[in-house]
């Protein structure tokens, strides 16, 4: 009998609960290992650990300080040394604080480079060095935001961070090429916050031209399809129902 291959592992930032966790457990119900990365919600995570092992059959815990470049440099050879091999990395990790043109500081745009973009980079570099070495290929996926396409002034330092990383996905992308894709993935409205109401949010939710914008499963399943499907590098797929075809004036947590 020939001897199967095992399953790939994929590193997910951020995974502890929201976005992250769906990602992690259609990744997982997908046939993945995944390693789950959270900062602080160390329960969540568990939470999170436990279910995608029932799915995949293995799955484990990280933590690490995606504002602090020691640690950030130390994730990959974690999970390496955990699970033997990293096939592909899903930087959904953020940080997302409001400030505006006139709030803005160095302070504020170097916790939102660092974290957002300086992170992502990282843990781009260290995958390709860990899969030219094994001699296989690997993929990236960036999680984005639709903002990009339909920009307003809100949460300035975090729109700043994520169009650093939305360009860093063009020069991974060729500078990491044929061992490593890199993938932008960007949502619209996808989980509401404490900022809006139940009532505010659905009724936010549908302002797009499919009348509806992206969900927790829309955006996993985009997240997973760009990991797999290898064609696909140096490009980002807007997952928000068309609202980056919309003009919005305001961020949608203070319209």
């Amino acid at each position: 009998m020939k001897p199967t291959s095992p399953a790939p592992v994929v590193l997910v930032t951020g995974a502890a609960k929201r976005l992250g966790r769906k990602i992690a457990l259609v990744l997982a119900a997908g046939g993945w290992r995944v390693a789950v990365h959270y900062r602080s919600s160390k329960d969540d995570a568990s939470k999170t650990v436990a279910e995608c092992a029932q799915l995949a059959g293995a799955a484990a815990l990280f933590q690490a300080e995606l504002d602090d470049e020691t640690q950030v440099r130390g994730l990959l050879p974690q999970v390496i040394n955990h699970f033997g091999q990293v096939d592909a990395v899903v930087n959904n990790a953020s940080t997302f604080e409001h400030d505006t043109a006139t709030s803005f500081s160095f302070e504020a745009l170097d916790k939102h480079l660092r974290g957002n973009t300086g992170a992502a980079i990282v843990l781009a570099q260290a995958l390709h060095s860990h899969v030219v070495a094994r001699g296989v290929t690997g993929a990236v996926v960036n999680l984005l935001d639709q903002k990009l396409w339909n920009q307003n002034p809100d949460f300035f330092s975090y729109t700043l961070s994520k169009a650093a990383l939305e360009a860093a996905n063009t020069m991974l992308a060729m500078a990491l090429a044929p061992q490593v894709r890199v993938v932008g993935v960007a949502p619209g409205l996808t989980l509401t916050s404490h900022m809006l109401s139940d009532e505010k949010f659905a009724a936010l939710h549908k302002l797009s031209p499919l009348g509806r914008s992206s969900s927790p499963a829309d955006v996993a399943a985009t997240v997973k399809f760009g990991l797999e499907n290898a064609s696909i590098t140096g490009t980002t797929l807007l997952v928000d129902g068309g609202q980056h075809l919309m003009k919005f004036e305001r961020d949608f947590s203070l319209m």
